[in-house]
């Protein structure tokens, strides 16, 4: 922290987490769900593999998730599920993170406490900035105590929980309005099917915001989406009667558990041909993509080997996001029920990435709506809509979650350049090709969204300044300095006539 910090300042900020880390004596008797043989096992285990201890326990709670899913399956409905989500998960979280597991449960009760006293109103606004500055603390200081690096700690579940709570203080806030009638606005008009009338019990709200199936890396879904998984009520009516035939889960789970391997076989594969960082010193060594040998070869060769390695690198993305998928669909929570024919309506609920639908996006829209979509959700429910639909406070929510790297700043804040000049295309130029994402212009769409995309993300990946704008500098600047070109130029275009009907 050095580089970016005042030396004066330096001390102070450490004598503040010191004083935090004073408490850890006191968090450590609450490590009971985890013997200690395990943790012996897993570190045997870790150097087998050849991985680090951190990493292999990260994997393994992540397989461990279908088996308690199993078991999840077979426990009647009601509140014996709730207590065993709250329970596993709390016991994944001992296993991954040790003392760290507090955090989650600190930030649950608390913002339970909130739920009960404070009126909806307030809670909308109190629980989701309450969640924010915690979550922001924990970037602070992981960025202050490990500067650059990607070591495993709290805030990755951290950030699902804010998800979670966030959206629960406004499906609380509209559950209220939509009882009162009269002026309901129109936000919460069209998040009506998740609003609940009253706070859930504790051990109902426990078992969501630790629910063993997505506490490590998501997809953080609604409340009521996890409450009728849990309570029966996906499938079944008051009565016990089931609503259409109770699909299959096994091929939901087989499809994305499978998958999840094989996007792991490319990250590793793939990271380790075409890496964007130094392996050997990833924090401090200059990363691979600006070394003064990459850097002397052609431009497109620059590109193309940037544009290919950030492809593996989503490939992690894509294991932990379609693994998490498979655990939550083998206990149906990620099943979406009936319609009112009683035909099975589909798996949607857990299913945070479409990787082809990604991989091959024409336009922003669809490739963010692809791309973590659960959280694009709730910033689209809960952030975009509650703003009368900002751009920028959208983007910036999505950046100040992620933490507080340049980098991440550098790319959301440049999102949006590209967001005006898609509606400008789309008023100016699309109504003057056929309609398709195969066609010409269609192909045309989805090699500029890619091309001008993979360029504005790499900062996201480099995280510093420095390196970023060294990065964009490298390249030339194309990718903003084509988006003002053709905002310019498209701008003057007239706009093509309506045909008439």
């Amino acid at each position: 922290m050095e580089r970016v910090l005042p030396a004066a300042v330096i001390p102070v900020i450490q004598s503040s987490i010191d004083y935090v880390y004073s408490f850890q004596p006191y968090v450590e008797p609450t490590l009971v769900l985890v013997p200690g043989f395990v943790n012996t096992q897993v570190e045997k285990i870790a150097e087998i593999a050849g991985q680090d201890v951190e990493t292999t326990e990260y994997l393994l709670g992540m397989l461990i998730c279908y088996p308690l899913g199993l078991i999840m399956t077979s426990l009647p409905y009601g509140k014996i599920r709730h207590i065993f989500s709250f329970i596993l998960g709390a016991f994944l979280l001992q296993f991954t993170l040790g003392v760290q597991w507090i955090h989650q449960l600190i930030t649950s009760l608390v913002a339970y406490a909130m739920f009960l006293i404070l009126p909806a109103k307030l809670a909308k606004l109190a629980v989701p900035g309450f969640v924010m500055t915690y979550v922001t603390l924990g970037h602070l200081h992981r960025q202050f105590t490990n500067y650059l690096g990607w070591d495993m700690d709290f805030t990755g579940a951290q950030m699902v929980i804010v998800i979670k709570l966030y959206s629960l203080a406004y499906n609380l806030y509209d559950g209220e309005v939509l009882k009162a009638g009269g002026d309901v606005p129109k936000a919460s008009k069209k998040c009506a099917p998740f609003a609940l009338s009253k706070v859930p019990g504790i051990i109902e709200f426990l078992g969501y915001t630790f629910c063993f199936s997505n506490v490590l890396a998501g997809p953080a879904y609604e409340y009521k989406i996890y409450a009728d998984a849990c309570d029966g009520l996906l499938m079944y009516d008051k009565n016990g009667k089931a609503k259409g035939p109770i699909p299959s889960n096994v091929w939901p789970t087989l499809k994305p558990f499978l998958l999840s391997f094989v996007c792991l076989g490319l990250f590793v594969a793939g990271n380790g041909a075409f890496p964007i960082l130094d392996p050997s010193d990833p924090q401090n060594s200059t990363p691979v993509v600006l070394t003064e040998e990459m850097l002397s070869r052609p431009w497109i060769k620059r590109y193309l080997y940037a544009w290919v390695s950030l492809f593996f690198i989503r490939q992690k993305y894509y294991f932990a996001w379609k693994n998490a998928e498979g655990a939550n669909n083998i206990w149906y929570a990620g099943f979406e029920g009936f319609d009112a024919e009683g035909k099975a309506k589909g798996w949607e609920n857990a299913n945070n990435i479409d990787i082809v639908a990604f991989e091959t996006a024409p336009n922003l829209k669809t490739l963010s709506g692809g791309w973590n979509k659960k959280t694009a959700n709730w910033l689209a429910r809960y952030v975009y809509m509650r703003t009368n639909g900002s751009l920028v406070a959208t983007y910036g929510m999505s950046a100040f979650w992620h933490g507080f790297y340049p980098g991440y700043y550098m790319f959301f804040l440049s999102v949006p350049v590209i967001t005006m000049c898609e509606r400008l295309g789309k008023k100016k130029l699309s109504s003057r090709f056929p309609p398709g994402k195969w066609t010409p212009w269609g192909i045309v769409c989805i090699l500029a969204t890619s091309f001008v995309v993979e360029y504005m993300v790499m900062p996201f990946q480099l995280l510093a300044w420095d390196w970023g704008f060294t990065y964009w500098k490298s390249q030339f600047f194309f990718g903003h300095i084509l988006c003002v070109i053709f905002f310019v130029v498209v701008g003057q275009f007239p706009s093509p006539k309506k045909k008439e009907n």
